[in-house]
């Protein structure tokens, strides 16, 4: 099934593209600049009062000008009328139907001169007689104007005034306002009186031209309003956000290391006080910044002076204790046990100032990496074999998984080597005798390695304090297979020396997992190779095999990989 493709012509698509990226930059701009933001809001809200303002007063003065103006036409009609009246009452009656018919159209003329209505109809109540005055209707006045509420208003109350609003034809075609008003006239008769129905039609249309004239004006002045409310609140604003502007700007070269940045101080107002209190806060940042460093520098310089100095003594001392342990059996059995502490201990010594003095090292800048083409699962591979015994007595089964890897990727070998050592000693100590997966995987991007352990785990506050220096999640517990405390910190060095990162994942009584992810040809690390939150499934699988069982699952789940 084909149809039609239709496409919006080019000058159209070129508008739709103009349009989106105004309200793009229009959108950017009140997220982000509070001056127009106020400005725009202001503006809004005072065209919003003066619209409801100028429309409110429209109303008024509209209602004003028709009521002044029918008040007026109405006292016109009734006084035109009443002076009719007394014209028809002075008059004699007189059979004659011509005299009849000029006293009519005398009527009409005077009612006409008397009021400014052009507009007059005379129209006869009752059957027409031929002795009775026929009806008179001037040239400009139309019948359909009349209507029958009107007339029957009129009829039925002849000492009243009636009038309503009609639309009256003009010279030009069109319509206007203007206002009908009946009343009733007598005409003496020789049988009685003859009564007529007398309209007379007024124009309205200077109070149009005048209210409209006023509602220009309303519009105008609201316009002029907005524009100097408007420039008002800029004008206000600027002299307010402009400070601001400059506080927030100071404040971000402050937070990005430039100490020396102030604000300038001018006046006694709140902003001035605003600047000198962010000057004094500043200046004590800095000193105390200062001071921090300073002390930081010089616990840098004695831990790194002390631990070479204790180089020179401490081999000395591993020399004599190596000599002594060599002959321990030699010695009487208490006399042999202290010379293996001794033995231990001294090892663990030397441990402990090789990693206070690479910690000496990255406090002060001064490590260089020595990057070299490694296939990071072959080094995974390696380091397993290296720890297998150690691995074997504590009851744990080493498993690589490894999809991904093979392909060489510039790294410190050594460094990274001493990481996933890291990584599975603390493992293989925590991880209560139960299989761990060191799993190793990669993308175009970067390559990535994971160890899983279904120990004990850790909550969530010691997840946040894993990295830090000599810290352990259960203080009580001994450390089964040596350590000083440092070996996180130190591989969490590593990687981000590298431009990685490491991050761990832990939860209690379902172990832990660590995620070493290193760059590839120094690209930006995204997002890992590896999760770092493990599958559910496969650790629900995993624990029921037992502690120590083979694992035999598919190239997803657990084993080793050729």
């Amino acid at each position: 099934m084909t149809g039609a493709v239709r496409t919006l012509p080019p000058r159209r698509l070129a508008d739709l593209r103009d349009w989106r990226s105004v309200r793009d930059r229009l959108a950017t701009l009140w997220r982000r600049s509070l001056r127009f933001r106020t400005i725009l809001i202001t503006v809004a809200l005072t065209a919003a009062t003066i619209l409801v303002t100028c429309v409110a007063m429209a109303l008024v003065i509209q209602n004003e000008l028709f009521t002044a103006r029918k008040d007026q036409v109405l006292l016109e009609a009734q006084r035109a009328t009443a002076s009719a009246q007394a014209t028809l009452d002075a008059a004699v009656d007189s059979t004659d139907p011509a005299a009849a018919q000029t006293l009519m159209n005398g009527i009409a003329t005077r009612l006409s001169q008397q009021s400014s209505s052009d507009l007059i109809a005379l129209y006869r109540i009752g059957p027409p007689s031929p002795l009775a005055p026929q009806p008179f209707i001037s040239p400009a006045f139309e019948s359909s104007l009349v209507t029958e509420a009107l007339r029957t208003q009129v009829q039925s109350s002849p000492d009243l005034q009636w009038w309503q609003s009609v639309a009256l034809p003009s010279d030009d075609g069109r319509e206007v306002p203007g206002i009908l008003v009946g009343h009733q006239l007598r005409f003496p008769a020789r049988d009685g009186v003859d009564s007529y129905e007398l309209y007379m039609g007024y124009d309205l249309t200077s109070a149009s031209q005048t209210l409209a004239f006023v509602q220009v004006l309303l519009w105008v002045v609201g316009l002029i309003l907005v524009v100097l409310i408007g420039s008002i609140a800029w004008f206000v604003l600027r002299s307010v956000t402009t400070p601001i502007a400059d506080a927030a700007e100071t404040s971000a070269k402050l937070a990005a290391g430039d100490l020396g940045v102030r604000l300038p101080v001018r006046g006694e107002d709140e902003l001035a006080t605003l600047n000198r209190s962010f000057n004094a806060m500043a200046d004590s940042i800095e000193s105390q910044i200062k001071e921090l460093a300073d002390l930081s520098l010089v616990q840098q310089r004695f831990v790194s002076d002390v631990s070479h100095e204790l180089r020179t003594p401490l081999t000395t001392i591993k020399l004599a204790a190596d000599m002594i342990n060599d002959q321990r059996e030699e010695f009487d059995p208490v006399t042999g046990r202290a010379a293996e502490l001794l033995h231990a201990q001294v090892q663990r010594f030397e441990v402990l100032l090789t990693d206070l003095l690479e910690i000496s090292r990255y406090d002060a800048g001064s490590v260089q990496l020595e990057l070299e083409p490694t296939s990071l699962a072959h080094l995974a591979e390696d380091v397993i074999a290296s720890m297998e015994q150690l691995a074997e007595g504590h009851g744990s089964d080493v498993r690589l998984v490894a999809p991904g890897g093979y392909t060489p990727v510039d790294m410190d070998a050594r460094r990274v080597r001493r990481v996933v050592r890291n990584l599975l000693g603390n493992a293989i100590e925590h991880g209560e005798g139960r299989p761990i997966v060191v799993s190793v995987d990669s993308n175009r991007d970067a390559v990535a390695l994971g160890v899983r352990d279904f120990g004990l785990g850790m909550k969530a506050d010691d997840v946040e304090r894993v990295f830090d220096r000599f810290w352990r999640a259960d203080p009580s517990r001994v450390r089964t297979i040596g350590g000083t405390g440092l070996g996180l910190s130190i591989a969490l060095g590593d990687a981000r020396l590298h431009g990685g990162a490491l991050a761990v994942w832990s939860e209690p009584g379902k172990g832990s997992n660590f995620v070493l992810t290193l760059p590839r040809d120094g690209r930006p690390v995204g997002a890992s190779p590896l999760p770092l939150v493990p599958d559910d499934e496969q650790g629900g699988a995993l624990e029921a095999l037992g502690l120590t069982q083979p694992i035999s699952l598919n190239r997803s789940g657990f084993g080793r990989t050729p």
